[in-house]
């Protein structure tokens, strides 16, 4: 496989090996995400840190389809080298504002997952977006997400730096942005993916008990914490989710390891 659009090194920087695994496991996410109807037209952006400052990630092109990603499509960008927008596939100004700045100041971030998923915009387009614990699902980000409140239009780097403000704590994993959409981090691509995932579930779940009209069932805070802890170490739950979808891509689809 032969890595396209990668950036030259910065002074003093080693240009490193193309990042196989990392390539191949983004990829797979990508698409998953649109066998799910997840995706928004050619928006959105993951991204994934390959540097252990965090400066150095992967992320996928401008405009292009998530059912068609492949490992060699990902760009390899550097969140301090601002001639990262002068390549022809160059991320669009909102994505690079978003994701170079979160990289760059949230080493912690090691991938972002940034999109505009049903239930999660439902969710932002609230007056109050807050996401009680009513189940499994919704308690799993208990005290673990932020609420953004300056939508100001589309995400330019002012934005993204804004955002990297917020995710500076990291207990925090789950972003909601009000009248935009959701943004996730996590440790590896299977933990955001995961996460990811399990909002969007959430977040449904949410929507349709208040779409009944009747009262929720609100879990106390003790046990919701409880339950959020739980699922954080339930053992390899992320990394065999992903093992699992990409077992199912390996036989449908393979051409994503390209």
């Amino acid at each position: 496989m032969t890595a396209q659009a990668t950036q030259q090194p910065l002074k003093g920087e080693v240009k490193e090996e193309n990042f196989l695994q990392e390539r191949i496991d983004l990829a797979a996410v990508f698409r998953w995400t649109a066998r799910l109807g997840m995706q928004q037209g050619v928006s959105n952006h993951y991204s994934v840190a390959v540097s252990e400052d965090g400066r150095r990630f992967l992320v996928n092109p401008n405009q292009r389809f998530f059912s068609g990603i492949k490992a060699s499509d990902l760009l390899l960008l550097n969140a301090d080298n601002t001639s990262s927008m002068d390549h022809p596939d160059a991320l669009d100004p909102t994505a690079w504002g978003l994701h170079s700045a979160i990289h760059r100041r949230c080493p912690h971030a090691r991938c972002i997952m940034h999109a505009h998923t049903k239930f999660a915009t439902v969710l932002v387009s609230l007056a109050d977006c807050r996401l009680p614990p009513i189940d499994h699902n919704t308690a799993m980000f208990f005290n673990r997400y932020v609420i953004e409140e300056q939508f100001g239009g589309l995400a330019f780097e002012e934005e993204g730096e804004h955002c990297a403000e917020l995710l500076s704590d990291p207990r925090i994993t789950t972003m909601i942005m009000v009248n935009h959409g959701i943004l996730v981090i996590g440790s590896s691509i299977a933990e955001a993916y995961n996460r990811f995932y399990y909002f969007e579930r959430a977040a449904g779940t949410y929507i349709r008990a208040l779409q009944t009209g009747q009262p929720l069932r609100i879990i106390p805070d003790d046990i919701a914490e409880k339950t959020a802890r739980d699922i954080e170490e339930f053992p390899e739950q992320a990394e065999r989710h992903l093992a699992a979808l990409k077992a199912v891509l390996d036989r449908e689809e393979p051409t994503y390891r390209d």
